[in-house]
């Protein structure tokens, strides 16, 4: 599929929220599947995979607790010990990869959480890892890890055979400084939230650096610690901005498109549970709901058929936005203006 030359932008509205506290506790990232079910990686005193449809429904949990040791209501257990799962991704047979910064390792499982692969260990020299987190998949398959505190990002065969590594520790261009998120695009192209440098950095699939977004501050495309990037079939990029509470969108150029600060309601599952909380309906109905509809250090953002999903760690849900928007030829817009102001007149 072909990128647009450019997008008539109408909007991104809030669809919905999905999860609650006690379900979806501190989710670090997510994945869909073709049904629109959705897996989150939640990590905290237990860590373990949530299954919930689009409607909200529990479909049940995959338990990730250290030796299985622990269990939760009815859910399937990985005969394998994790220790702080970092991130997640799903491949094209809907197996999920997970990062374990804790372990330092990768683990590949079914759906119903089988064990169909396991590779990594800790050291600084080629192939080992020091606190990983990031994972992606390129278009043929190959791994890209943010090897984190050895400020490099590493590519390999799904086997875990090591194929190469570029970055190094520094602020220069294609230098890092603890990577967290990672993203391929459908092109190839690499891109890494590099957290402690405060900008997102895009390079080739050979790891020669193609240009960077962002700066630390809270402003405009600015960053306090951005910990996920996606991108879309459009080619937009999308920045989890941790400390800033928001998620920010830029164009494929990296220009800086808006931002979301959230905007979520009740879920199913929180609605169910307020009704039956008398406690709960009484303080909720004394507070300002405001500062409840924001997001809170989100970890990471997913883009699926053109719904995002961020992963709302402090407030412990999904929110979910859909955009549309509608591509354009070259011969339906004119050459770019100087001066890029938009005034819109009803």
């Amino acid at each position: 599929m072909s990128r647009p030359y450019a997008l008539l932008r109408v909007g991104f509205s809030y669809d919905k929220t999905l999860g609650m506290r006690r379900l979806t506790n501190t989710p670090v990232d997510l994945a869909v599947d073709s049904s629109g079910d959705l897996f989150i990686l939640c990590r905290g005193g237990i860590s373990f995979i949530r299954r919930l449809s689009q409607d909200d429904e529990d479909l049940g949990a995959i338990n990730l607790a250290a030796g299985g040791a622990a269990q939760i209501g009815g859910t399937h257990s990985v005969d394998a010990k994790f220790v702080w799962p970092a991130s997640m991704v799903m491949d094209r047979e809907e197996n999920l990869w997970i990062s374990d910064e804790g372990t330092n390792k990768i683990t590949i499982i079914d759906k119903q959480g089988e064990i169909l692969g396991q590779w990594g260990e800790p050291g600084s020299g080629e192939g080992q890892f020091d606190r990983q987190s990031g994972i992606a998949l390129d278009p043929d398959g190959n791994v890209y890890v943010a090897d984190t505190r050895n400020h490099r990002i590493q590519k390999f065969t799904r086997e875990g055979e090591f194929l190469m590594k570029f970055g190094g520790f520094g602020s220069a261009e294609g230098e890092l400084n603890m990577p967290w998120g990672i993203c391929v695009d459908e092109l190839g192209d690499v891109y890494v939230a590099d957290w402690r440098n405060d900008r997102v950095q895009k390079f080739t699939a050979d790891g020669e650096f193609i240009f960077s977004i962002g700066r630390s501050g809270d402003g405009e495309g600015e960053f306090n610690r951005p910990s996920g990037v996606t991108v879309d079939d459009h080619g937009d990029i999308y920045v989890a901005d941790w400390a800033n509470n928001r998620v920010q969108l830029f164009r494929p150029d990296g220009v800086f498109v808006e931002l979301f600060r959230g905007d979520a309601t009740l879920s199913k599952q929180a609605l169910h549970y307020m009704r039956s909380n008398i406690k709960a309906l009484r303080l909720r109905e004394m507070a300002s709901i405001e500062p409840q509809k924001r997001i809170r250090w989100p970890v990471s953002v997913r883009v699926y058929d053109h719904m995002m999903y961020i992963a709302d760690y402090g407030s412990d849900r999904i929110q979910i936005y859909k955009k549309e928007a509608y591509p354009l030829g070259p011969d339906e817009i004119t050459e770019e203006q100087r001066s890029p102001t938009l005034y819109t007149q009803f």
